[in-house]
């Protein structure tokens, strides 16, 4: 039992063993599992030969196991890099969820499990003093790597609930603009825009697939209900919004 949140203790050896302070930890980071079957995932993240886990671990039916203690550095995030934070495992906790991911039918999370992420979130937000607008999705902090938790993920429940953020725009008037193509000086002020945001600066620098990559991780987290890695105007319109 820890404090107000019952979880399930399932330790995995994979975690730095030097300590880090508490002030340290200032993200929460969301993943999904990606795999078909929830023990192979458990297991992998406890395995000594996988090099991978996190500090939480919620399953499908809700229950929450612990993996890391919060207070050491759990191996989940990798390369990765927000606003002018890198290697986001040092200043982070990392929290899986089940589910089978884009290669393996993906599916809604089920609503036992958006609970337990309330309940879990609104803990470490508390206890930590987590930013809303530190809590992200890998894709967000990884976005030529990773597309979890993807666009089923309930950013804009958890909004509604002070866990992480999202726009104030009306969705009515936002979906005419769709589609709609945008002028060179918008797309530029857009990709600006992500920078601000905190997406990384490298990846916009690159070239025209990488610009595209960084697009889509946007959308999954700010506009999923097409992720298609086209600029729009409704993207632009949301991107202006959240800075």
């Amino acid at each position: 039992m820890r404090a107000s949140i019952n979880t399930t203790l399932n330790y995995s050896h994979n975690f730095d063993l030097k300590k880090r302070k508490k002030t340290q930890i200032k993200f929460i980071i969301f993943h999904y599992t990606g795999m078909k079957k929830e023990k192979d995932a458990i297991n992998k993240l406890i395995s000594q030969n996988s090099k991978v886990s996190s500090h939480y671990f919620i399953k499908k039916d809700g229950e929450i196991l612990s993996m890391v203690p919060d207070l050491y550095k759990a191996w989940h995030a990798g390369i990765s890099i927000w606003k002018n934070y890198k290697s986001l495992n040092k200043y982070s906790i990392g929290i899986e969820i089940h589910n089978p991911g884009h290669d393996n039918k993906y599916n809604k999370f089920t609503e036992k499990q958006i609970h337990s992420i309330l309940k879990l979130s609104k803990f470490l937000i508390k206890k930590y003093n987590i930013k809303s607008k530190f809590i992200l999705g890998h894709s967000d902090i990884s976005p030529d790597r990773k597309k979890d938790p993807g666009e089923k993920f309930p950013w804009e429940f958890l909004s509604k609930n002070k866990i992480g953020y999202w726009h104030n725009l009306n969705e009515k008037k936002l979906q005419k603009l769709r589609n709609q193509k945008i002028s060179k000086s918008e797309e530029n002020a857009f990709l600006k825009n992500l920078n601000k945001i905190g997406y990384s600066k490298n990846l916009i620098k690159k070239n025209n697939h990488f610009i595209k990559i960084l697009t889509t991780a946007f959308q999954r987290r700010f506009r999923p209900k097409l992720v298609n890695g086209v600029i729009d105007k409704e993207c632009f319109i949301i991107s202006k919004n959240l800075i």
